[in-house]
């Protein structure tokens, strides 16, 4: 399951820096826009505490994290819609991807260079949405063109529906908004909207890169964020990615974690960011625990059963039988898969079970 996030911003706002961070790919970090020009594509290892906990018990060969791609663009201008800058291999870049990291320069440094000369994030995001706005709703008005008539004059349900949720896509643009404003009633338009592939309407985390001062606290800039993304379906994290670079020099977790603890963080931003960009992917994991490996698999939220047993094998999906199921608490609790078969905390479920997150899962299938 390749889905991807892919890291944007202006020039100099830190993409690379973080991106290097959480990857450890050598990503060029200059003083100077464009210096990714090709995509860097970093595979990173979604921490998560509950396989390590289960390790402790079970004293597997191994342990196996799921991952998550993560993409490093090359910087936007302004006119990237019109072609200006890298825009057209930019907005080609973004495209493919899954949702956006939005990378926002919330730090004051006159060493590094801002393209626009002082330091205004709000006015950085306005930049990029309205480029890709500018994208959108050339992609809006060509499909009205093409379904209109169809839905207008024909019986053709399908697209009628298609021609309503253009129109709100087409509004909400034409108003300088972003096509995720946009709600709504139920699942099936929510669909037909995805399908359109909207740069705007794609899932969106704002990354405020703080100084080291701010890296708890937050500051001004990022009140500002804060406050210009109220109405929008979208989330913000703060992380400062100078700091988040010193971390990665560390050899041991121990000796990361005492400078987390020195500057009054509990995790490392690197950390949160993953484990937020996992989330807006609309992503959980499940996990299959024996003496050989503890290991985490990646599915999307609200996914049955077959279709997670999918995850490990075609096979598993065509053959389902059943799925043996241990909710991760009652494992810790009980301390082991026969304990808590003994307790009746091991449940059977059958091809309607909808998967939770944490599931400690066997299926049974035959091919």
């Amino acid at each position: 399951m390749a889905l991807q996030c892919g890291i944007v911003g202006l020039p100099n706002v830190g993409k690379s820096t973080l991106f290097n961070c959480l990857s450890n790919a050598k990503a060029q970090a200059a003083n100077f826009p464009f210096c990714t020009i090709e995509p860097n594509v970093g595979v990173i290892t979604v921490p998560d505490e509950r396989l390590s906990k289960l390790a402790e018990f079970i004293k597997p060969q191994r342990i196996l994290p799921t991952t998550v791609e993560i993409v490093d663009i090359a910087g936007l201008v302004k006119g990237a819609s019109k072609g200006e800058g890298l825009g057209n291999k930019f907005l080609a870049n973004i495209r493919e991807t899954d949702a956006i990291l939005h990378v926002l320069r919330c730090f004051d440094d006159e060493n590094v260079t801002h393209v626009d000369g002082h330091i205004d994030p709000v006015r950085d995001k306005e930049i990029i949405d309205y480029e890709l706005q500018i994208k959108d709703l050339e992609t809006v008005e060509a499909r009205i063109s093409k379904v209109q008539k169809q839905a207008q004059t024909g019986g053709d349900k399908g697209s009628k529906i298609m021609y309503e949720i253009l129109l709100k896509f087409r509004e909400a643009l034409l108003q300088g908004k972003s096509a995720r404003t946009v709600e709504f009633d139920n699942k099936e338009d929510e669909k037909a909207a995805r399908e359109l592939f909207l740069l705007t309407y794609k899932p969106v985390l704002y990354v405020c890169n703080v100084d080291e001062a701010s890296a708890t606290t937050g500051n001004k800039y990022v009140e500002m964020v804060k406050e210009a993304i109220k109405d929008e379906n979208a989330d913000f994290l703060v992380v400062a990615a100078k700091i988040e670079s010193e971390i990665a020099e560390f050899d041991t977790f121990d000796e990361r974690q005492m400078f987390l603890e020195e500057i009054g963080l509990k995790e490392s931003g690197v950390n949160r960011l993953i484990k937020a960009a996992y989330g807006i992917l609309d992503l959980e994991t499940y996990i299959t625990a024996g003496v050989l490996e503890v290991r985490a698999w990646t599915y999307i939220k609200g996914s049955k059963a077959p279709q997670c047993a999918g995850v490990i094998h075609t096979d598993f999906e065509k053959g389902f039988i059943r799925a043996e199921v241990i909710k991760y608490e009652d494992f810790i609790k009980y301390g082991s898969e026969s304990a808590c078969k003994e307790v009746g905390k091991m449940s059977v479920e059958g091809k309607e079970y909808v998967v939770q997150d944490g599931d400690i899962m066997h299926f049974r299938f035959n091919v």
